[in-house]
């Protein structure tokens, strides 16, 4: 069909992921060297338009402030040429500590994240 596979957006959302906690120092080592890990628990995507082979694409990750103890990003994947709006997403994580126990408060090392980001 010449458009990219469905099962290939995921993987689009988690490079624009690790880019983001590269930029902002909210990479998935340091928050298990925090003593967590930050697992999906929740992922969802929107078709607008399909993404063609060979076509440039920018795709823009957005995190969402949230109070309670979770990690949320929208996305968009725009064509990079025209900007045309293609797909849209979500993800949300949650924190686990190291015995895989959901923790139900952020762990102080987001909060003082969140602080040093003003979100």
């Amino acid at each position: 069909m010449k458009i990219v596979w469905h099962g290939s957006y995921p993987l689009y959302f988690e490079d624009a992921r690790e880019a983001f906690g590269k930029q902002y120092e909210l990479e998935y080592l340091r928050i298990y060297d925090n003593g967590y890990y930050a697992p999906l628990v929740d992922m969802e995507y929107h078709f607008r338009k399909p993404l063609r082979y060979g076509q440039q694409a920018r795709i823009d990750i957005i995190y969402q402030p949230t109070e309670a103890a979770k990690i949320v990003f929208d996305y968009e994947i725009h064509d990079a040429v025209t900007d045309e709006l293609l797909v849209t997403g979500k993800t949300v994580q949650v924190f686990l500590d190291l015995n895989y126990e959901l923790q139900w408060e952020s762990p102080a090392f987001f909060e003082d994240w969140k602080k040093r980001w003003n979100v």
